[in-house]
């Protein structure tokens, strides 16, 4: 599991000293902050100075860091292991009459500090190989530190191979050491990357920050940190409109460039101290404006940025951070420990980065440090203590000296831990991470302190809250808002745009649709065959129903005006069977004017049927009786309409047909035909697609109008019948249009059909515009139409002449009129 950096150096380092050599350089120096005899050793890995420029690499066993930054706040929790440790050795009821000790390293790099971790391991100078029994071990019974995540990972292997304890208090916060299968005594004090991550992502939702940036250190922390944002934002509305990894070598004026091309201002800083630093600087010097900056736990509680100069034009800086802990006496023990000045001797050699340029320091510089991680140092100090006070099986004021102290008995007393320390609980979880604990969310307000506006507990519940009014945005009272498009439109539907789920363009949706923007933001749902909605809606409203009621007064009038024809045709052809011998009655069809008249009044029972709620006997009921009976009333008309043209114009021309068509009774004939015939085509047309109930969804939006569906290719047949036969009638008629003016039955039948077809072409026309309720009134009132035409125009001049010219009803008046006609026709 090291690097092959790592394992180069370890390599090179063995070969070029012994560790009996190294031995003799540490005893020249008796007194040093970062040594402390003791029964037992606690090592401590700190990175009091930092190298962030590849290494060379050289066989110097021990680099030289005096020349690299300084950092403080690693320098403030160095001192306050230090602290730890006296303290507990000060205490009576914990480790009481044994002795802590501790061995600190200066640990600036993951590939040139392997002479400290070396020294933890090693007993007098040597180093237990793998696979032999437990003997001549280090003192060491644990560690604390290191601080980076790429640190640990390259060190940690050596102290798993023993199952040494390594507390980490900072840093290596990466998802990868709760794999205990890889790091079985690997624990740690502060909380996860998912932790914080998860503390940023609520922050995010909270203040509905959706296109966002996110910088992270180029190393196993930031990148890991980057990973588990991705994943966390999965499910959510957050957008990652644009990630950069950052080192020594970013361009930082070349980020901001594109930051600013994407429109984006929420910039999630998730670094080290030295590389926050480094980017918020170049911020401040490329003059970047108009942003938030979140800053993750390893620099929220920086004290030297919020104070630079022109820090405020930058933006809004929120910030996350274990909360800070005061601890009692440290402050106290930082003057005492400066006024001994233990760096007066720091140019005599150490051991391996066992010395700091720290003399310049002031007991104020270290007690106003950021105060970052000091709580998990501490606690992570006495959590080992707390271990070995078990493992020694201390109680009554002693401990038991006769046992001898292996790590992994430490570390299995470790895992157990469960005490209260300054009111903040200490117990780990399966996976070594704090088993309790919470993060503050800070606002680095304009006196340039960070201001606790929030919180967030993990467990034992979860609460999230943050104080609005306590945050003054660099936009005065309102909270800024990243967005890569504007929210939609009521009534609008996304379509995305780009590879963002972020980025999208606005589509309304049309009548009949609607937006459910908690179900599916970019689509427009159809809305159901009963709803409608406008243009631009939400939801869709129940359409109204609509048909034509029987108390509908346009329906009472058609219903009594059937009535009225059932009336008169009864009324009619009693006045006919009275006068059943008279010459107007003969010609106007004698016995073929009793069935044209019964089929008029079966015609009228459709008209019935155009009104209420409409079924499927309904729907059958409106078209088969007209279609069936009214054909009979053509048949016969085209009958008449021949009869009559044969006797004045074919008989005379063709004989024997006339002769034919009275012998075999030929009117008849045709009449029985036409009705077999069209009672044949409505029983296959209506077996195979009767007339059925039908919504009228498509004319009008908010309307469903009741009618009956007609199948097209069911109904054509018996239609084409009933037109051709109004064809033939009309021809007939139209042949004897010039008979004599008191016998022209078929300027009546012609007339009639005149009628008969303007009115289904006014119907037809009004059916193409218009598609509303009253159409089917208006049906009824075309059938009603087509049979008083006939009753009206063809059978009421009859019954005039019966009633009110009784003289023009004799045989010697039509004689005349023949004579007179055949006097004409032969001239």
């Amino acid at each position: 599991m090291l690097s092959i950096s790592a394992s180069i150096y370890i390599h090179t380092y063995i070969h070029t000293y012994t560790y009996n050599e190294i031995k003799m350089k540490w005893q020249l120096n008796l007194s040093s902050e970062f040594q402390l005899e003791g029964d037992y050793l606690i090592g401590g890995l700190f990175d009091i100075h930092h190298v962030d420029t590849p290494c060379s690499y050289t066989l110097s066993p021990c680099p030289s860091v005096h020349s690299k930054p300084f950092i403080l706040s690693s320098y403030r929790r160095f001192q306050l292991m230090r602290f730890s440790v006296e303290e507990i050795n000060n205490l009576t009821n914990l480790l009481p009459n044994v002795s802590l000790g501790y061995e600190i390293f200066d640990h600036c790099s993951d590939t040139q500090n392997f002479p400290g971790i070396l020294k933890l391991i090693s007993s007098n100078g040597m180093i237990q190989p793998w696979g032999e029994s437990h003997k001549d071990l280090s003192k060491i019974i644990a560690v604390v530190g290191t601080y980076t995540s790429t640190n640990t990972l390259t060190l940690a292997p050596l102290l798993m191979m023993n199952l040494i304890p390594m507390v980490n208090f900072y840093g290596a916060a990466s998802s990868v050491f709760s794999r205990k299968q890889n790091f079985p005594s690997f624990l740690r004090t502060v909380h996860p990357n998912k932790d914080i991550i998860e503390v940023i992502v609520r922050i995010l939702q909270h203040f509905n920050w959706r296109w966002v940036a996110f910088l992270n250190i180029n190393d196993d922390y930031g990148n890991d940190g980057r990973e588990l944002f991705i994943k966390m934002i999965k499910d959510t509305e957050i957008c990652l409109a644009y990630t950069k990894g950052l080192n020594h070598e970013t361009d930082y004026s070349l980020i901001f460039k594109q930051i600013e091309a994407q429109r984006i201002r929420i910039l999630i800083v998730f670094a080290a101290e030295w590389t926050a630093e480094a980017l918020i600087e170049s911020a401040i010097e490329l003059n970047i404006t108009d942003k938030v900056w979140i800053a993750g736990d390893a620099w929220s509680l920086n004290k030297r940025l919020p104070k630079v100069k022109g820090i405020k034009n930058i933006g809004t800086v929120l910030g996350v951070s274990q909360p800070v802990v005061k601890i009692p006496g440290f402050n106290d023990f930082i003057y005492a420990s400066k006024s001994k000045n233990p760096c007066e001797n720091s140019e005599q050699q150490m051991f391996c980065n066992q010395v700091c340029n720290c003399s310049s320091l002031t007991a104020k510089d270290v007690i106003l440090a950021d105060p970052s991680f000091n709580f998990p140092v501490y606690s992570a100090v006495y959590a080992v203590a707390h271990a070995l006070h078990n493992v020694l099986q201390c109680g009554s004021g002693r401990c038991n000296g006769n046992i001898t102290v292996f790590p992994y008995m430490v570390l299995a007393e470790l895992k157990k831990s469960n005490f209260t320390l300054l009111n903040q609980s200490i117990e780990f979880d399966e996976n070594g991470d704090p088993k309790h604990g919470s993060y503050s969310i800070l606002f680095w307000n304009h006196s340039g302190d960070a201001e606790v506006v929030g919180f967030y507990n993990f467990r034992p519940a979860l609460h999230f809250f943050i104080n609005n009014s306590k945050i003054q945005w660099y936009t005065k009272d309102k909270v800024p808002t990243s967005v890569c498009s504007q929210e939609c439109p009521t009534g609008h539907a996304k379509k995305y745009d780009g590879i963002h789920e972020c980025c999208f363009k606005c589509e309304i949706c049309p009548n009949g649709t609607y937006v459910n923007s908690s179900a599916d933001p970019y689509k427009c749902f159809k809305c159901k065959e009963t709803e409608w909605s406008e243009e631009a809606s939400t939801s869709c409203s129940l359409r109204v129903v609509e048909y034509i009621p029987f108390t509908d007064s346009g329906a009472i009038v058609i219903m009594v005006l059937a009535c009225v024809l059932v009336g008169l045709t009864a009324a009619m052809s009693v006045l006919f069977a009275i006068n059943y011998n008279t010459p107007i009655v003969r010609s106007a069809g004698g016995p073929m004017c009793f069935l044209i008249l019964g089929c008029l009044s079966l015609c009228s029972i459709s008209v019935f049927f155009y009104f209420d709620k409409p079924t499927t006997s309904f729907c059958i009921l409106r078209f088969l009786p007209f279609l069936l009976f009214y054909n009979v009333c053509l048949a016969c008309f085209v009958v008449r309409s021949f009869q009559i043209v044969c006797i004045f114009k074919i008989g005379a021309k063709f004989p024997k047909l006339h002769i034919w068509w009275r012998k075999y009774h030929g009117q008849w004939l045709v009449i029985t035909v036409a009705f077999l015939t069209q009672a044949l085509l409505l029983l296959i047309g209506y077996s195979c697609a009767p007339p059925k109930p039908y919504n009228e969804t498509v004319w009008y939006p908010d309307k469903i109008i009741l009618s009956c569906d007609i199948n097209l290719t069911a109904t054509s047949s018996p239609v084409v019948l009933l037109l051709s036969l109004c064809c033939f009638c009309f021809i007939f008629s139209y042949m004897g249009k010039d008979l004599p003016k008191n016998y022209n039955e078929a300027k009546a039948i012609t007339f009639c059909l005149l009628l008969l077809i303007f009115t289904w072409i006014i119907f037809a026309t009004v059916r193409v515009l218009y598609r509303g309720k009253y159409i089917e009134t208006l049906n009824a009132l075309a059938v009603l139409s087509s049979l008083y035409s006939f009753l009206l125009w063809y059978f009421f001049p009859k019954c005039y002449i019966i009633i009110f010219q009784s003289y023009k009803n004799t045989q010697q008046y039509f004689q005349g009129i023949i004579q007179d006609y055949t006097k004409t026709m032969s001239q």
